[in-house]
């Protein structure tokens, strides 16, 4: 029951506090692991035994650490409770999105257009009222997969040394992850990593979204559409997600200069402002069933 009692402490306090405004850990964190790709990825030469061995200098110390830390009869709780606070970014989704479906229904295309520049990294300056809208769903459908359940399933699996190696490793994937010159050879194994450490709990997000949406199509969509998309991860998740809301996503997209055409995702029309907020219903009522069939599971075991 102490790991459970955890789990609703962490999503609670994250749901009062956000994310901390001063000394975010992941921001340190953010810090040491550019000094660390300086040092193994000098000139972008850096080879995929250079990225192995930065990712595990980055990563398993801290994870050990914690773990250590866990077991301390004294604070262990409290440690459990703060490490699974740090990964959660439930709240803080629900802070960048919502000020995109208010600027969108305000008519400011804009401030629309600015604030889910925050969200995502495709370039975001043409997007029209439809482009911000399709964006900012994705966003969240995505991100709440990343940021919020697969934190959850980590910690519930592995508990504060699993919570703290899966969200070193997603930052890493966010830094290094990139199929460009600089990082092919060195981001593969954080990328990897990360696929792997996300194939699980994307399917379970998948899932958890058909049941709380349109779940006929959102099953469907997950069956016919997710093969298609290039990430193993994101495809089902992001599927899924469309077909709960009854929405089409995907299409044509641009990163860093360059023009995607990615496959569509869903049925039914283009996002508006509303399925921002839809998407995010979406999240928070995974979560509240995540968190209830825990509690239940708890007190059969009783």
């Amino acid at each position: 029951m102490s790991l459970i009692f955890s789990a609703v402490a962490g999503v609670v306090l994250d749901g009062l506090l956000g994310e901390p405004k001063r000394w975010h850990p992941l921001v340190a964190f953010g810090r040491l692991a550019a000094r660390i790709e300086q040092r193994f990825n000098a000139g972008g030469s850096g080879w995929r035994s250079h990225g192995v061995s930065a990712w595990c200098l980055a990563v398993l110390p801290l994870t050990l650490l914690v773990g250590v830390l866990a077991q301390v009869a004294s604070i262990g709780w409290v440690v459990e409770i703060l490490a699974l606070y740090a990964a959660l970014g439930l709240k803080s989704l629900g802070e960048h999105a919502r000020p995109v479906a208010q600027a969108l229904r305000l008519g400011d295309l804009q401030l629309a257009r600015e604030r889910v520049g925050y969200m995502v990294s495709r370039n975001t300056a043409a997007l029209d009222a439809t482009g911000v809208a399709r964006a900012g769903t994705e966003s969240v459908l995505e991100n709440g997969s990343d940021a919020v359940f697969a934190a959850l399933f980590w910690f519930l699996v592995a508990g504060a040394p699993g919570v703290v190696l899966y969200r070193l490793s997603n930052t890493l994937d966010a830094m290094w992850g990139y199929r460009n010159e600089r990082y092919e050879r060195f981001g593969w194994a954080a990328a990897k990593i990360d696929d792997g450490l996300n194939y699980v709990p994307a399917r379970l997000v998948a899932l958890t979204y058909a049941l709380l949406g349109k779940t006929a199509l959102a099953l469907r969509c997950w069956r016919q559409q997710a093969p298609q998309w290039d990430s193993p991860n994101a495809g089902p998740v992001m599927a899924a997600g469309a077909g709960a809301l009854g929405v089409s996503l995907g299409g044509a997209a641009e990163y860093h200069g360059e023009l995607h055409v990615r496959p569509d995702l869903g049925a039914g029309p283009p996002p508006r402002a509303r399925d921002i907020e839809r998407a995010l219903n979406l999240v928070n009522g995974g979560v509240l069933l995540w968190l209830a069939l825990l509690i239940i599971w708890g007190l059969c075991r009783v």
